[in-house]
């Protein structure tokens, strides 16, 4: 096909969203035969290629929470127009160790000198690889083909006047306005209004002299305002948490050395640290990442919830619940992934006969069309039956480690912290032996199943609320999103030590004007007067900024907001309420924002964490290309999305 009409267009956002669609644009121009001219306008105040997030001069103490062999910026689709340049990060990693570029700094060359395909990159490494993916695309830019660069802010996109649709006017900070046909809004991560108990927090802060650090990305902290030695609260122990303990104990001059007896960790502190009390809902951090030779475990095989399975809702029109329709499906794999691991790795474990047990279970999780026996209590009963309490799996509870557990002061709960984090390290040294790190292996592949057959509308609005993103998606998430198995290690060996310890589960935060100090207690941990409390005058709260579009403070958003070209969109509850969701409301494909008044607006296209209410998982990046095992559909649905949109601007 032949374009034989110019073309221009503005992408805002220039992080690995931003270069896929670039990617994208300049791959199928390429493919096209031209006989016009394309010209792409790339507006972000970061730089280009790592954006925002992943600034190759951060600190190499944030590292990623895949492994080097998952992320890609760029497709590996065939049915896609083939790439001008670049490749995997881990095409990229091998290449740099076997002949560096003249550009890489020497912290580069050392990070990338022990960096193997299945060790955990730093963020500033990935972001030197996006920079440079983005240089060698420009260096093979095709004909007809140009990109401008603004490092400045979009602070508006208004329909161009004239009597005809003719595009859009883009206002830059810098004074500049740009004219063009199109807009890819790739935004990322925003910055978002506090909610009223983080202001109230922060409004004592500068009313009492407290030390008060909003959601934030961590390379935006400055961590030099938190003084040593005294004792700092942090709100949240997800990948945040693990940053922010880095910066403070690493990042100080502090080491940790292998222990004498080889169990684990020892911390040689430099002096400089304050005392880090770490608080969450469920009072521990997410668990550690199992020891893998691949992104999922290939000892586990979904046979329930697959993608065929779950395909066959959609052939025979019906819309699923979540907890009714598809949960049942990967509880039953769950569940498989563990009693077999348990029976392989410990038979004893599963009775005098494995095999007879196994069959047993399959025969109760399989589907029973006419059985007036339901499947978990057919399941319960096999189990029951056949394997001791102590090793019977309650899934639901591996993400609530504490519940049901109350102590008598926080260095009991502190020890029993320690002994969590130590047994999930253990276990995720076994890898694919251990039956607790196989069944959240399960989870994991079915999670990448479920973001194909949720997205668009795929289940219910009442069970996107109330079900996926009620409950499935903070216990998920605190499985299978965890650091690396070091950081367990790590935060353990820093409670050994003293400069770690915990608040404990369902932690209630406040502020004592009398005492100027932020305080924080949970109610499962008692003191000389009821609630063990905590005090100190420094709060981190160890969360990225909300992503709500609603309550974001993106000046270019809230103008398109206002101006009614988008609109958030809204889900209904089971009650019928309607209930206002993260994310843009959209039409695919590709997304196209919905406005005020329910039209489409042409010419404007989402990608990226604002599709959060049309897909799930949208923070994810790409992933390459296993080697070996299953390739999900969602695995490059983002850099699909990417061509779609580079497709429907050049009109192919």
């Amino acid at each position: 096909m032949v374009i034989s009409r110019s073309i221009r267009t503005a992408l805002i956002g220039a992080g690995p969203r931003g270069t896929s669609v670039l990617e994208r644009l300049l791959a199928n121009w390429a493919a096209a035969s031209p006989g016009a001219t394309l010209h792409v306008d790339v507006i972000d105040p970061y730089p280009a290629g790592p954006g925002h997030v992943w600034q190759p001069g951060q600190s190499r103490l944030y590292l990623m929470n895949t492994q080097s062999f998952y992320p890609t910026v760029v497709p590996e689709d065939p049915e896609l127009a083939k790439p001008l340049a670049g490749g995997t990060f881990d095409r990229w990693r091998k290449l740099q160790r076997r002949d560096p570029h003249p550009a890489l700094s020497a912290d580069e060359c050392a990070e990338l000198a022990g960096l193997e395909s299945a060790d955990f990159p730093s963020r500033a490494l990935y972001g030197r690889y996006l920079r440079a993916t983005l240089e060698e695309l420009l260096e093979r830019l095709p004909d007809g083909a140009t990109v401008a660069f603004h490092q400045t802010t979009a602070t508006s996109v208004r329909p161009a006047a004239g009597p005809e649709p003719a595009g859009f006017d883009v206002a830059l900070a810098d004074g500049t306005r740009l004219t063009v046909g199109s807009v890819v809004l790739a935004l990322g991560h925003l910055e978002s209004r506090l909610n009223p108990e983080q202001r109230e927090l922060q409004s004592a802060a500068e009313e009492l002299g407290l030390t008060y650090l909003p959601p934030a990305a961590p390379a935006d902290v400055d961590w030099s305002r938190i003084p040593a030695v005294r004792p700092v609260l942090v709100r949240g122990m997800g990948l945040n948490f693990f940053d922010a303990m880095g910066q403070l104990t690493e990042g100080r001059g502090g080491k940790f050395l292998p222990r004498p007896d080889g169990a684990g960790l020892t911390y040689l502190p430099s002096g400089r640290e304050p005392l880090i009390i770490a608080a969450s809902r469920r009072g521990t951090p997410y668990r550690a990442k199992a020891t893998l030779a691949g992104y999922y475990p290939a000892a586990v095989k979904l046979r329930y919830c697959t993608e065929e399975a779950l395909a066959k809702f959609a052939t025979s029109g019906i819309v699923p619940s979540f907890d009714h329709d598809l949960w049942p499906l990967l509880h039953r794999d769950a569940m498989w992934a563990y009693y077999s691991t348990l029976a392989r790795s410990q038979p004893d474990a599963v009775g005098t006969d494995p095999a007879a047990f196994l069959g047993a279970l399959e025969e109760a999780l399989r589907p029973h069309a006419h059985s007036t026996v339901k499947w978990d209590d057919a399941a319960s009963a096999v189990i029951d039956a056949s394997v001791r309490p102590a090793n019977r799996l309650d899934l639901l509870g591996l993400a609530a480690p504490l519940a049901g557990r109350s102590f008598a002061a926080r260095a009991q709960l502190d020890a029993a912290v320690v002994d969590y984090l130590l047994d999930d390290a253990r276990r995720s040294a076994l890898g694919e032996e251990d039956p607790v790190k196989m069944a959240i292996g399960a989870l994991h592949h079915g999670r990448a199943v479920l973001k194909t057959a949720v997205a668009d509308g795929g289940i219910t609005d009442a069970s996107w609320v109330a079900g996926l993103r009620g409950w499935f998606e903070s216990f998920v998430e605190g499985l299978a999103s965890g650091p690396p198995a070091l950081r367990a290690e790590q935060l353990a060996a820093l409670a050994r030590a003293g400069m770690v310890s915990f608040v404990g589960p369902d932690p209630k935060f406040g502020v004592d004007r009398k005492a100027k100090a932020f305080t924080a207690a949970s109610p499962w941990v008692a003191g000389r007067n009821g609630a063990d409390r905590v005090e100190a005058s420094v709060l981190i709260e160890a969360l990225a900024p909300a992503n709500r579009v609603a309550i974001n403070a993106s000046p270019l958003l809230e103008q398109l907001l206002a101006d009614g070209l988008v609109r958030p969109r809204l889900t209904m509850s089971a009650e019928g309420t309607p209930v206002q969701s993260s994310g843009l409301d959209v039409v695919p494909h590709p997304y196209r924002p919905l406005g005020a008044n329910g039209t489409v607006t042409d010419g404007v296209y989402v990608l990226g964490l604002q599709l959060s209410a049309a897909q799930w998982g949208t923070a994810i990046a790409a992933e390459a290309r296993p080697q070996r095992g299953p390739v999900y559909r969602s695995g490059q649905r983002t850099l699909r999305d990417a061509d779609e949109i580079a497709r429907a601007i050049l009109g192919r």
